[in-house]
């Protein structure tokens, strides 16, 4: 039997009521309905899992359910809800397989980022060179990095331009 919007509304009062028996009946109505619901949108060995939690949600809130209403889009809604968390739980896995494929080891990227920093660093003039990596990486302030190089601050802000004018102009023909 396929139970029709009037009969799982009916079954859901009587379920908020207290009625058990109907409570049965509903959730075993509605794992019916969820299973063809999820058949058209997932996996079928994804929807066993699918259906208990959909399920769980329903157990969880039914006590938002207004009788006045249909049930069969309120049930919907609660499946599509859980529909969406479990692509979001894939995406989120396939994302972590594909970062732990790229990066076997984090340190690894760090280092590699530090030589080429260090080797892009190397093609300009050593005060540029010297005031950038103050400033902006080491985070010093201008006066401070006027202060250790010797350069006067107006000379320090002058460098960091040029230089990173350059920098960028040698990443963009690359």
């Amino acid at each position: 039997m396929i139970a029709n919007e009037e009969t799982m509304r009916l079954l859901m009062v009587k379920a908020q009521g207290g009625d058990k028996q109907c409570y049965a009946s509903l959730l075993t109505e509605c794992e019916k309905w969820l299973r063809r619901y999820y058949g058209r949108k997932i996996n079928p060995s994804a929807i066993d899992d699918l259906v208990q939690e959909t399920l769980i949600s329903l157990h969880r809130k039914r006590a938002s359910y207004d009788p006045a209403r249909a049930f069969l889009p309120w049930l919907a809604a609660i499946g599509r809800y859980r529909w969406i968390d479990s692509l979001r739980k894939i995406y989120r896995h396939e994302h972590d397989q594909l970062y732990e494929e790229m990066v076997a080891d984090p340190r690894e990227g760090d280092v590699t980022a530090k030589v080429s920093l260090e080797r892009l660093l190397g093609l300009i003039p050593p005060k540029q060179a010297e005031v950038i990596g103050l400033v902006k990486i080491e985070g010093l302030s201008i006066s401070e990095a006027a202060t250790m190089t010797g350069q006067s601050e107006s000379l320090v802000k002058v460098n960091i331009h040029r230089g990173l004018k350059k920098l960028s102009a040698m990443v963009e023909t690359e």
